[in-house]
C-alpha cells in the first residue's frame, strides 16, 4: 500500500513478490532454503468479559499486539519492531486462546493466552494476553492487567469512589477504562483496552457504559485489516447505555443477556454482560510475511502471495519514496528514481 506524507514523502514496498503465512492456531513455521528477515504481526487472546447479577461490569482487554511492520501503529509502541533474520530451521508459532467470559453472579472473565513466534537463532517474540474482566462488587474491582488491560467495575456503597481499569503492557496495549461512582447515581464498568488506544472510563453521572479501545489497522496480508480492539462495558437498568466493543472485533456490553464475544483471530476482548455470562475474548493470530526471492517456507493455516506497488508515478520532481521492505529511500529528479 502507497501512503503519502506530508512534504511529498511518499511511503511503500516494492514490487517484490511476498509470502504471507497466517496462524489461525498453533503450528510451525519451518524454512526449508535460504536466509532473509521476516514481518510478523503476533497477537494474543483477548480477556473475557464479566458477569453478575447487578452489572456495572467491565469489558475484557484486548491480546497484546506485537507488529514489525513499518508505518503500523504497533498496539502502543512508537515505532515498528526490528525485523528478525530467520535461516532453514523450524520455529515455534503458538496462538493464544481468547479467554472464558465470567459466569454467574459473581463471574471474572478468564485473561486470554500469550501468543509467540520462538525457534533456534530466534529471540523470542511473545504478546501478553489480554486481561479478564472483574464483576461488580459492593465494593468495586480494579480491572485486571496484561497486553492489553481490562475496565473496572462500579461498587453501590453510599460512597462517591473511582476504580482504575488494568494496564497494559509497554508496546503492546493500552489500560482498560476506570469506573467512577458518584453517589447516588450508579456508575457503568469501564471499557476494556484496545490495542490502537484505552478503554473508556465511565462517566461520573454513571449514565453510560465504557466503550473498549480501539484496535489496530494492519496491511501485512496486503488488504488493511483492523484487530485486537477491547470489550465494552455494562451498565445498569434501562436508563443506562451499555458500552460499545472497540474497531477491530470487541465484544459489546450488554445488561439485558450475555456480554458479546470478541472475533476470533483478532485478539479482541469479551463485553460484559448480566448474570447470563461475560462475552468470549477472542482467540489470537500470527501472521508472517517475507519476500519469496530470500526464503522457501511452509506452515500456517492459509499461504498467500503478494507483490508491492513498485514505485509510485504521476508525482513532482522533489518528492522522496521510502522502500518499507529494504529500508531505502529515492529521489524523484528530471522523472528518474534515484536512491539517496
Amino acid at each position: 500500500m502507497v501512503t503519502y506524507l506530508a512534504g511529498n514523502r511518499i511511503r511503500g514496498t516494492s514490487t517484490t513478490p511476498y509470502k504471507v503465512h497466517s496462524f489461525t492456531s498453533s503450528g510451525n513455521f519451518t524454512v526449508s532454503a535460504g536466509t532473509g528477515t521476516i514481518e510478523y504481526i503476533v497477537i494474543a487472546g483477548g480477556g473475557g468479559g464479566s458477569s453478575s447479577l447487578s452489572v456495572r461490569n467491565g469489558g475484557g482487554g484486548a491480546g497484546g499486539y506485537r507488529s514489525s511492520v513499518v508505518g503500523e501503529n504497533s498496539g502502543g509502541g512508537a515505532n515498528a519492531e526490528t525485523r528478525p533474520t530467520v535461516t532453514a530451521t523450524t520455529y515455534t508459532v503458538t496462538v493464544g486462546s481468547g479467554g472464558a467470559g465470567g459466569s454467574g453472579n459473581t463471574g471474572t472473565g478468564s485473561d486470554g493466552l500469550d501468543s509467540s513466534i520462538s525457534g533456534s537463532g530466534l529471540t523470542t517474540i511473545t504478546s501478553t494476553g489480554g486481561g479478564g474482566a472483574p464483576p461488580y462488587s459492593t465494593n468495586g474491582s480494579v480491572g485486571n492487567s496484561g497486553g492489553s488491560g481490562s475496565g473496572a467495575s462500579a461498587n453501590d456503597s453510599h460512597s462517591s469512589l473511582t476504580f482504575s481499569g488494568g494496564a497494559g503492557t509497554t508496546s503492546q496495549g493500552y489500560a482498560g477504562g476506570q469506573a467512577q461512582h458518584v453517589y447516588p447515581v450508579w456508575a457503568g464498568g469501564g471499557g476494556g483496552g484496545g490495542a490502537g488506544s484505552a478503554g473508556i472510563a465511565t462517566s461520573q453521572s454513571g449514565s453510560t457504559s465504557g466503550d473498549g479501545g480501539s484496535g489496530v489497522s494492519s496491511s501485512i496480508t496486503g488488504t488493511a485489516v483492523t484487530r485486537a480492539g477491547g470489550g465494552g462495558g455494562v451498565g445498569v437498568g434501562t436508563s443506562y447505555n451499555d458500552g460499545d466493543g472497540g474497531s477491530g472485533g470487541g465484544g459489546d456490553g450488554n445488561n439485558n443477556g450475555a456480554g458479546g464475544d470478541g472475533d476470533d483471530n483478532t485478539g479482541s476482548g469479551g463485553g460484559g454482560g448480566n448474570n447470563t455470562g461475560g462475552g468470549d475474548g477472542g482467540d489470537g493470530i500470527v501472521i508472517i510475511r517475507y519476500k519469496s526471492s530470500e526464503i522457501t517456507a511452509t506452515g500456517g493455516d492459509t499461504i498467500t502471495t503478494i507483490n508491492g506497488d513498485g514505485k509510485p508515478t504521476n508525482v513532482v520532481n522533489g518528492s522522496i519514496f521510502e522502500e518499507t521492505d529494504t529500508n531505502k529511500h529515492y529521489l524523484l529528479d528530471d522523472g528518474t528514481w534515484t536512491e539517496i
